[in-house]
């Protein structure tokens, strides 16, 4: 007798998956200063440490994708435990930077298998409505989890508590989504336009995914390069760079929640245009306030990239919908690669400008403050480009109506 399919379960085990994700993401930012002091890294090298994290993500994410409908989503998820767990296991024994380097790929590899496997399940365990209405619901948890990873994060530091045992806490929604999927049956996987990769890939070479597809390097960029450094950058600052980044998340996870009336007012390339200038205002106030202020920065800034990342992929489904799935996968994945890529160069202005600052004279809390914003100054550059881009595709895309809906 076949096992039935329990879609409850099996969507609250996405939504830990999710969660570690989120968890990994937040108190790797959170304890990025103590990993530096312990291990004597350059901000550089912590760059490098943070885009492996990016760099996993999308490999595994575009493969899974490919190969979803080949093996299924348990022996996907199956891959993201394991690697989540050698991931983790690996930062607490990593012993230096070759190590953390290492592990922090694996977590990479992990959250994106969970991105993978997920999405499409979901979509495959419900329809209509429903599906739309859960897959909202599964998305949520990247940015509430976010929220109570920062928080998590800020109290153990409060309380002298070692990064090691912050890292410790991600196993937590690890060994929950284990356990949850553990001896489930999974939803068949739909067939739909798995024959037509070559349309896909077809799809993919045509000016206006080409052109979404640049754009999501410097959208990805301007969302994650800000977030992944605020702990260090906003550290000397007067505010917490915890409850910032918290603060970010938390209006970033409503916003998705109840982005429909925005999306019927401004539309999808409205939005993208709205988006980036608010995205550079933000960096803008957090590269020149101190104090409080930094928190009305911080609203500003989530305002902004607060519907970046879903609006891109949803623009790809309905505009360029021939590149189905894959184009989705495609589009989500330059973004974590792209956010890779900069990590390590944003390391290297941050060195660059304290080295600068330090030959002014300034030390202490005084220099890591200024060096910080002068290198939140240079980032305004990824928003200003997407203000013309967008304002671009808002015009070009005027009066055109989608071309359809992708399948997922």
């Amino acid at each position: 007798m076949t096992q039935p399919v329990n879609s409850t379960r099996l969507f609250n085990a996405s939504c830990f998956a999710l969660i570690t994700t989120a968890f990994s993401f937040s108190i790797r930012a959170g304890i990025l200063p103590q990993l530096g002091a312990e291990f004597n890294l350059t901000a550089a090298q912590l760059g490098f440490i943070n885009s492996m994290f990016f760099l996993g993500f999308p490999i595994s994410m575009v493969i899974g994708g490919l190969v979803y409908h080949t093996v299924g989503p348990r022996i996907i998820m199956q891959v993201a435990f394991v690697c989540h767990t050698i991931g983790i296991l690996m930062t607490i024994y990593s012993g230096g930077y070759a190590g953390l380097l290492i592990s922090t790929f694996f977590i990479g590899i992990g959250n994106g298998c969970t991105e993978a496997a997920c999405n499409p399940m979901i979509a495959d365990a419900y329809s209509g409505l429903k599906m739309n209405k859960m897959l909202n619901r599964f998305h949520m948890w990247f940015p509430g989890g976010i929220v109570v990873g920062s928080l998590i994060s800020k109290f153990m530091t409060d309380a002298n508590l070692g990064w090691q045992a912050q890292i410790w806490v991600i196993m937590i929604p690890t060994v929950v989504y284990a356990f949850l999927f553990w001896g489930q049956a999974f939803p068949k996987p739909h067939i739909d336009g798995v024959s037509s990769i070559g349309e896909n890939i077809k799809a993919m070479f045509t000016p206006l995914f080409l052109f979404i597809f640049v754009c999501m390097m410097f959208t990805a960029i301007s969302e994650f390069g800000p977030q992944q450094w605020t702990g260090l950058i906003m550290s000397k600052s007067g505010a917490s760079p915890m409850l910032i980044l918290a603060l970010v998340t938390g209006l970033m996870a409503v916003m998705r929640f109840f982005a429909a009336p925005v999306v019927k007012l401004l539309g999808d390339t409205g939005i993208l245009w709205t988006a980036s200038i608010l995205t550079a205002i933000g960096i803008y106030l957090f590269s020149t306030v101190t104090g409080p202020t930094a928190y009305l920065a911080a609203v500003i800034f989530a305002l902004g990239v607060g519907l970046f990342w879903p609006t891109m992929v949803g623009f790809v489904a309905q505009h360029v919908p021939l590149s189905g799935a894959l184009g989705m996968s495609i589009i989500g994945g330059v973004g974590m690669l792209s956010t890779a890529i900069f990590q390590p160069i944003i390391g290297g202005w941050i060195d660059a400008d304290t080295a600068e600052k330090a030959a002014l004279g300034l030390t202490g809390d005084q220099l890591e403050l200024a060096a910080g914003q002068a290198t939140l100054s240079t980032m305004i550059a990824f928003p200003a480009v997407l203000i013309v881009a967008f304002g671009i595709l808002f015009f070009w895309m005027k009066g055109k109506k989608p071309a359809g809906v992708a399948a997922h």
